[in-house]
């Protein structure tokens, strides 16, 4: 690049967009990269403020900030995503279908921790929708040495194993079945008003309700009700009640005796302190149902204890695990650990979930 007076740059290639504001109107590139300037141009140029210019001297081993955005761009595009075209230097990343927003953190933090680049996401493990504005991707100066790009390239690499930073995780069909325990139910003493609140969130995926068990506070009926449904064919299984301290409630119980790996019982987020994630590996699809002959590439079953608050709140941890099930993305203890930074939700009289901190 070389600097010259907007009055002596008629004929000059800009190497850089100038943007023009106009308040409350309008914010963008009143001249693009690579416009040659006319002495019209100079006039409106002098109007915003652009008493001197950039224009472009192509050197070896430089790269304007565009060709750098759309490195950056290669880091972190993955899967289900797509790019807009280079403006101002920056490049947009959308999503292009419903699915869970994955991120690379330590990736991330390694392009983000070396000077003068960055990569500002949204944050992940965050249900998107295609459209859904997710990066932004550029460098700080107007050119940067192509060889501290090529290290970067190489770095992020060794952390990601070649692949993207983020992706975007289609959700799966799944099939459901739901087990509500409770005597006061189970005998007919009060109305079932949980699985139908259930039943509404699940049409935000692609799924099949398979069935509906009721049961007593035994556990062993509980247990039986579980593998029923399994045996039917279920990739996820809610079951609803009896997840607090009372001797009454054994349905922790019933889910361990399933054979389930348990993850945990209890998590650091409020609604949802007594939620319970149970794994068990899927069945091969040549064995017979129930067999337990075991299916070591398909996605495990996902058992699930929900705590009484999914049925009044408005947000609770199965708002935040759910996108993650849907998307057979494994969820481990640490992560439901972590949670706990962001794990109160505000109860917000308008509720703007998932965009909010909720879970983040």
């Amino acid at each position: 690049m070389k600097l010259i007076r907007t009055t002596e740059a008629a004929g000059q290639v800009l190497c850089h967009d100038v943007t023009q504001i106009i308040p409350g109107k309008f914010k963008g590139p009143a001249f693009k990269k690579g416009h040659i300037i006319t002495k019209e141009d100079i006039p409106v140029l002098l109007s915003i403020g652009k008493e001197n210019l950039y224009v472009w001297e192509k050197a070896d081993g430089i790269l304007h900030e565009d060709e750098a955005a759309e490195i950056l761009r290669d880091l972190a595009m993955g899967d289900n995503m797509s790019a807009g075209a280079p403006s101002e230097g920056k490049i947009e990343l959308k999503a292009e279908c419903d699915g869970l927003l994955k991120i690379n953190s330590q990736a991330l933090l390694e392009v983000n921790s070396t000077p003068q680049m960055m990569i500002a996401t949204r944050h992940g493990n965050t249900p998107v929708k295609p459209g859904d504005k997710l990066a932004g991707t550029r460098i700080i100066p107007l050119v940067i040495e192509k060889e501290k790009m090529d290290d970067l390239v190489s770095r992020t690499h060794a952390v990601t194993g070649g692949r993207p930073i983020m992706e975007v995780k289609p959700y799966v069909h799944k099939k459901v079945g739901i087990v509500t325990t409770g005597s006061e139910v189970y005998k007919g003493l009060i109305e079932d008003k949980f699985t139908p609140i259930l039943i509404r969130k699940l049409e935000e995926f692609d799924v099949e309700i398979i069935g509906h068990e009721t049961t007593d506070d035994d556990d062993r009926m509980t247990t039986a009700a579980i593998r029923k449904l399994l045996d039917a064919g279920a990739d996820v299984l809610l079951c609803t009640g009896g997840m607090s301290v009372d001797p009454d409630d054994r349905t922790p119980l019933a889910i361990r005796n399933t054979g389930a790996r348990i993850v945990t019982y209890g998590a650091p987020v409020l609604p949802g302190a007594m939620f319970l994630l149970a794994y068990l590996p899927a069945e091969t699809e040549s064995s017979a149902p129930g067999s337990g002959q075991p299916d070591t590439d398909a996605p495990p079953r996902v058992i699930c204890g929900l705590p009484g608050c999914v049925m009044y709140a408005k947000r609770t941890i199965f708002d935040l695990l759910i996108v993650r099930i849907m998307a057979d993305d494994p969820i481990t203890l640490q992560e439901i650990q972590a949670l706990g930074e962001g794990g109160l939700c505000l109860g917000c009289a308008a509720c703007t979930y998932p965009n909010c901190g909720f879970g983040k």
